[in-house]
């Protein structure tokens, strides 16, 4: 039984049951749509997508800021973000990361990251894109199971 058990996991494995698999969650609110795609379930050591798209009617002001929460990224080994903040700043739990206003009415933001090796647990957490006083105009909650 045991063997057998293995063999499935094996299997498993291999046909890639137990690779990344990616998921998606969209908000709507007032005139931002706040899209992320991110790995909802993976395991250490592979490559996962995290991208957010925001797109607001009418363009942006001279920046964008959105706020992530801090300690979700603590799962990944990374090679930085694409675009690349023009200001960072964290305080216990949030991250926030200041862009230049892009020209048109979509951002995007690109995370290049794999899951280090050493992660054992998932996380999860939120992003919103904010508003020129500091409040959330669209938030996603979104969440990473990870494969032992």
């Amino acid at each position: 039984m045991f063997i057998g058990a293995l063999l499935m996991f094996v299997v498993a494995g291999a046909v890639g049951v137990l690779g990344v698999r990616v998921a998606a969650t969209t908000a709507v609110e007032g005139e931002y749509r706040l899209s992320l795609q991110h790995a909802g379930l993976a395991r250490a050591g592979l490559d996962v997508p995290w991208q957010v798209t925001v797109t607001r009617e009418g363009g942006y002001g001279k920046e964008l800021v959105l706020a992530v929460t801090g300690d979700y990224f603590d799962i990944y080994e990374t090679q930085g973000f694409t675009p690349e903040p023009s200001a960072a700043t964290r305080d216990v739990d949030t991250l926030y990361l200041t862009f230049d206003a892009p020209s048109g009415e979509v951002f995007k933001l690109s995370y290049d990251a794999y899951i280090q090796p050493s992660s054992q647990r998932g996380k999860g957490g939120s992003v919103s894109v904010l508003g020129t006083a500091g409040q959330p105009m669209a938030t996603v909650e979104f969440e990473t199971w990870l494969w032992p």
